[in-house]
């Protein structure tokens, strides 16, 4: 059997490719590009349709080719050295891209989720390597939904897919104007809030959950803002060990991970 010949990615979608990098195109054509063997593998299997699948891209003689193209039919295509540089973001370029649609999303309607459940609130999260770590947990820990608030790193930024590892449709999430006003929808709904605070109770204080919570996660140098933190049911925090800690802070991902470990397995 002869192998399939992917045919050339053309100038115009090149070019449009390219300009995935910025935000506004991303937003503007509702498109975002993944970097990497790993990373577009996990996307596709995820996907939870293969329309949202807009391109495989893969440099000249890549041998992972092959098995794509016969899956996804006209939607190959194949890159020379120099293209695959003007598309990469890293320093060595994989040579393999996917350009997939954003993610589709009906209303989030907290009232209709029946049940425990747990959402996850960002309060802005700046660092887009924070943002998509804290969402590929958040998926691992059966979150229903992950929410950026203003001031959050772009969730399809580069470095956020990247970091995310593939998780980008492994659960709802979304972009709000007011996380105050998204709170108050959610506590509205049954949910108890909990905030990531210095100044909280000891999380493992605790000795049990709410079936319904909605955890918030700061900002990486000014935590939580106090305009959330008033919404707030609960403060908590992550005590260190020993007398004195010898770091200012944990890292926000972090600090998110081990709140959702104890929410979702009590």
């Amino acid at each position: 059997m002869r192998p399939h010949v992917a045919p050339p990615v053309s100038k115009a979608k090149l070019k449009l490719y390219g300009k995935l990098h910025q935000k506004k195109h991303r937003d503007a054509e509702a498109l975002f590009m993944a970097e990497g063997l790993r990373t577009v593998s996990e996307l596709l299997e995820r996907l939870p349709d293969p329309d949202l699948l807009h391109a495989l891209l893969f440099r000249q003689e890549e041998q992972n080719a092959e098995a794509f193209h016969s899956r996804y039919p006209g939607k190959v295509f194949v890159l020379t050295e120099k293209e695959c540089a003007r598309l990469s973001q890293t320093a060595t370029p994989a040579g393999i891209f996917g350009v997939f649609c954003q993610q589709r999303l009906v209303p989030f309607e907290p009232e209709q989720i029946l049940g425990s459940s747990l959402i996850v609130a960002l309060d802005e999260v700046q660092d887009p390597g924070n943002v998509g770590t804290i969402l590929r947990t958040a998926a691992w820990f059966g979150a229903d939904a992950m929410i950026c608030g203003p001031g959050c790193a772009d969730r399809y930024n580069p470095k956020t897919v990247r970091s995310s590892a593939g998780s980008m449709y492994a659960l709802p999430h979304y972009s709000v104007d007011s996380l105050s006003l998204e709170i108050q929808r959610l506590a509205a709904a049954g949910y108890s809030v909990a905030a990531s605070s210095l100044d909280g109770q000891d999380f493992r204080d605790y000795g049990s959950w709410p079936g319904k919570v909605a955890l918030v996660i700061g900002n990486e140098a000014n935590g939580v803002s106090p305009a959330i933190q008033a919404l707030a049911h609960r403060l908590v925090r992550i005590p260190h060990a020993g007398e004195k800690p010898r770091v200012e802070s944990l890292n926000a991902s972090v600090s998110a991970a081990i709140l959702m470990e104890r929410i979702a397995m009590p």
